[in-house]
């Protein structure tokens, strides 16, 4: 049989890889302390599995979901927006439940990217939205994300033949893998270039409730006529630690909102009803595991950072989001770096250049780690400083 090509050319997804690779060394009995993939070790709130376990004993819940959410949900999302980023939603036209963020990010492109189309993807970035770019036959053009800028994209250098075929901006603040915050005057100024060049701006926002020091991160759709251009994804897989449960929603304009919920209602049956009454409880019951959790992350993000510093590594310290970006000591790139940690050490972290050229000599470091293993693998660290051996870049 035959592969389409889109398949052919697809490369395992990053985490994959790297999940792989740790279990043949587990296999072999050796310790691995895995700082690579951003899934929360921190339990689901009590009272948002209670709300499952209660929702699971009603036969209503036993059937088929329709694919737009239900009502409860969308009104909760919208009521949701409102009390944080006092954005106003119409639960109707502008709120859309998913099966998890992550899908709405991989087939919104099959909404407005036909063959030849080009998406703005941020690099280094999610490699979803050059993926689903891709799969949609369009072609990402990619905008370097530097430090010096402060890992926010630069749209004076696109050449008009490239605007002109563009439709998608995909943004992403707070940042993954970076670390880095964007505040309202940027989202002002993305909004106006998008009305300028008629593009829809997608902004993944999974990381808004992760922050720290009394920082709060702002929404797109705060900015002045975003709904004019853009849309949301959000997630309560990082807000309230529901990676495994697999909901999120996209919210904004309404037109985009439409032409996923038409592309959803063809190829999947909805979200779960007893997951969805979890979502709700989530969003209308109390808020106090946030801080708490958040408190939890500070702790860890303050270690990470200070035993990082100390072996030489370059960190800015985040303000938000699950993730500490690290330059690779002289000498190394990312590859090398985390290849070495791994096999001379036992500490998993991935590597920059898988989010993209623009992540070569960086990697990022998850604070989702337990707390036993976190103290660990930061004392491998600290001791690898006195081990360390140069591995020449080719």
């Amino acid at each position: 049989m035959k592969i389409a090509r889109r398949i052919e050319g697809l490369q395992p997804y990053l985490f994959v890889e790297i999940n792989k690779k740790i279990a043949e060394k587990r296999a072999k009995g050796e310790e691995i302390i895995n700082f690579a993939v951003g899934d929360p070790d921190i339990p689901t709130p009590p009272h948002i599995i209670e709300s499952l376990c209660q929702a699971a004993q009603d036969p209503a819940n036993h059937r088929y979901p329709e694919s737009a959410g239900l009502p409860e949900l969308r009104q909760a999302i919208a009521e949701w927006y409102k009390k944080r980023f006092d954005v106003t939603l119409d639960p109707a036209t502008e709120v859309l439940p998913l099966i998890g963020s992550k899908e709405g990010i991989g087939h919104i492109a099959l909404c407005f990217i036909d063959p030849g189309d080009v998406a703005l993807v941020p690099d280094p970035g999610y490699p979803v939205y050059a993926l689903g770019t891709q799969m949609a036959g369009g072609r990402p053009y990619y905008l370097s994300l530097k430090e010096e800028n402060g890992f926010l994209p630069d749209f004076r250098g696109i050449k008009d033949f490239i605007l002109d075929k563009t439709r998608i901006l995909w943004i992403n603040y707070p940042n993954n893998p970076t670390g880095a915050v964007a505040g309202l005057d940027f989202f002002k100024l993305v909004v106006e270039f998008a009305k300028k060049h008629d593009i829809l701006v997608c902004h993944d926002g999974p990381y808004t409730e992760v922050s720290y020091d009394g920082y709060q991160p702002p929404s797109l759709l705060q900015a002045e006529g975003a709904k004019d251009v853009g849309i949301e994804f959000h997630s309560f897989s990082k807000s309230y630690n529901m990676t495994g449960w697999r909901i999120g929603m996209a919210v904004g304009n309404a037109v985009a909102i439409g032409a996923l919920k038409t592309f959803k209602s063809n190829i999947d049956s909805g979200i779960p009803q007893a997951i969805q009454r979890m979502a709700i409880a989530a969003l209308n019951g109390p808020q106090s595991c946030i801080p708490e959790h958040n408190a939890v992350y500070q702790r860890r993000r303050d270690l990470i950072c200070e035993v990082l510093t100390n072996i030489g590594l370059q960190v800015n310290v985040p303000k938000a989001s699950l993730y500490v970006w690290a330059k690779v000591p002289e000498g190394y790139n990312s590859v090398d770096f985390a290849t070495e940690l791994l096999d001379q050490i036992g500490v998993a972290v991935t590597p920059g250049v898988g989010y993209g050229r623009g992540g070569e000599g960086y990697v990022r470091f998850s604070l989702t780690i337990p707390d036993v293993s976190l103290v660990k693998g930061l004392s491998k660290l600290s001791g690898w400083r006195n081990t360390r051996r140069l591995v020449v870049k080719k």
